[in-house]
């Protein structure tokens, strides 16, 4: 049986009865089972000036010792809203730790799921940072780490000279206002690895494609978007446009944007030299893979079963920016 970090009532009241008798405080210490430290700490808080023949002597009372305990007690501060529902805190810790949610989307999912017992999202962080759950802590939490911002050049960068810039595409795609448009990049892995995941992000739904690829060559890549353009129906209404980086991946232009069925199939847009932020949206479901495929993961050694899992998750995760629907509902 587990013993009680404090002392109880009744044994403040023996303890109350063995100094007047003068026990020392070894031989009080064992009888009760307790430290001599938890002793002397009961005695210094009961403790009281009691007058005998005009003389002070310091006493310990019980009751004293019991009240100032009760006060205590009281001013710990409320209880924890979820301490009556191990099953809430338990579905939160999972969908994070096993489910690779955010806690914002943990909590969204709970009131999806039908969960009743509600909190926010800077309570949750709290309750892992205080280490309320049995597994999950703040280093489980990739988001939570500070990132180093990039200082931004005040010297300005320039996209591609031969291809059309980020500066010229149309406002209403930056506006995310009609679908079918979409950026794109790689995930890369570790040093020896030929094969790569090439990315692209619808901006307006958030929708993911995933294609893991042998390697890095623009060649490649320009066939694997033949190959997407030819088992997608209706792909001119569903790829407009596509806003990439200028590296050299992505610099077969002509053939890019060449139709396999003739003409043009859609735009392409390059963004600026180091200048991730103009697409975002990419950039952070790029990181989202990394909670799957880290850094130095070796995707020779990764199957296209386990991409095509993380792009599913990818599209039935819900998203705050799409009032917690996802992407998959909208797309």
């Amino acid at each position: 049986m587990k013993k009680q970090c404090y002392m109880t009532a009744g044994e403040r009241h023996q303890l109350e009865a063995m100094r007047r008798n003068k026990i020392p405080i070894a031989e009080i210490a064992r009888q009760l089972n307790r430290s001599r430290q938890t002793i002397y700490n009961e005695l210094r808080r009961g403790s009281y000036l009691h007058t005998v023949d005009y003389q002070d002597v310091v006493r310990y009372s019980a009751d004293k010792g019991q009240a100032i305990r009760e006060l205590a007690s009281k001013c710990k501060g409320r209880r924890i809203k979820t301490e009556n529902d191990a099953d809430y805190m338990d579905f939160l810790e999972y969908m994070i730790l096993k489910g690779k949610y955010s806690p914002a989307a943990a909590l969204a999912e709970a009131r999806v799921v039908g969960y009743t017992t509600t909190i926010c999202v800077t309570t949750l962080y709290s309750y892992i940072s205080k280490r309320r759950f049995s597994k999950l802590r703040d280093i489980d939490l990739p988001e939570k780490v500070r990132r180093r911002q990039r200082k931004k050049s005040e010297e300005p960068r320039i996209a591609h000279k031969d291809y059309p810039s980020i500066e010229v595409r149309p406002e209403h795609i930056g506006q995310r206002s009609e679908g079918g448009h979409w950026e794109m990049d790689l995930v890369v892995g570790c040093r020896g690895s030929k094969a790569v995941l090439l990315t692209l992000t619808e901006r307006r739904s958030r929708q993911e494609i995933i294609m893991k690829l042998p390697d890095r060559r623009a060649e490649t890549i320009r066939r694997a978007i033949d190959r997407l353009e030819r088992r997608t129906p209706q792909f001119r209404q569903k790829f407009r446009s596509i806003t990439t980086d200028n590296g050299s991946e992505f610099l077969q232009y002509e053939q890019l944007i060449r139709s396999v069925r003739g003409g043009t199939r859609f735009q392409v847009y390059y963004c600026h030299s180091y200048a991730a932020w103009e697409k975002g949206s990419n950039e952070n479901h790029n990181r989202m893979i990394r909670r799957f495929f880290p850094k130095g993961t070796n995707f020779d050694k990764v199957k296209p079963s386990e991409v095509k899992a993380v792009q599913d998750w990818m599209n039935n995760y819900p998203r705050k920016i799409l009032g917690w629907k996802r992407p998959s509902e909208i797309a």
